[in-house]
This record gives C-alpha cells, structure tokens and sequence, in this order.
C-alpha cells in the first residue's frame, strides 16, 4: 500500500508556500494538492483493487435449493394423500412435518 505520509507533507508543503507565495497564488497551490491527492487516492484504490482480485470471493452455499426443491416435490402428492386419508388434520400435520424439515436444515446451516 502507497505510504500514508505523502498527504500529510504534501499539505504542509502547500500551505507553507502559500504563506511564502501569498493568496495570490492560492488556486494554483489548491488546484496542485487536489491533484497529488487525487493521485494518492487512484494509487490506493488500485492497490486494493488488485489485492481484492487475488481473493476469489467464496462461493455461494446453495445446499438449501436441493431440500426445498425436495420438499415441494414430496409435498404435492404428499398433500393430496393426507387430505384424503385424514382431512384438514393430515393436511396440517403433512405441511408441519415438511416445514420441519426445512427449518431443521436451515438451523444446521447456519451453525459453523
């Protein structure tokens, strides 16, 4: 990373001519500091740009998909079953089991 220090005596260059120069050359003094600090900050922010592209961002966990895709395929005929065997009841007790699952397998993803 480009040294930290450079705005620091850069400023303190600027406004030690400016007091040698006068306001006078004001503008000319900020216009020159904004540039060398504009610098500074290109220099940095490749710099991290480049050290941020050596990183390969972590892949997504898409374990999820798989049981809710499982679930909706399972819950379909599932349903239709419980509905006919044991009403509203079977209906509820079909869709809690599958809610179960999903929540059990949520829960253990997000533990480390």
């Amino acid at each position: 990373m480009p040294d930290t220090s450079l705005p620091h005596e850069d400023l303190r260059a600027t406004l030690a001519a400016r007091r040698d120069l006068g306001p006078a050359y004001e503008d000319a003094l900020v216009d020159s500091f904004i540039e060398k600090l504009d610098n500074e900050i290109t220099a940095r922010v490749q710099a991290e740009v480049a050290r941020r592209g050596e990183i390969k961002p972590a892949k997504p966990d898409n374990s999820h998909i798989p049981i809710a895709l499982g679930s909706l395929g399972i819950g379909v005929p599932l349903t239709a079953i419980a509905v006919s065997q044991a009403g509203s009841f079977g209906l509820m007790l079909a869709w809690g089991g599958i809610v179960l699952v999903n929540m059990a397998a949520a829960i253990r993803r997000k533990r480390p």
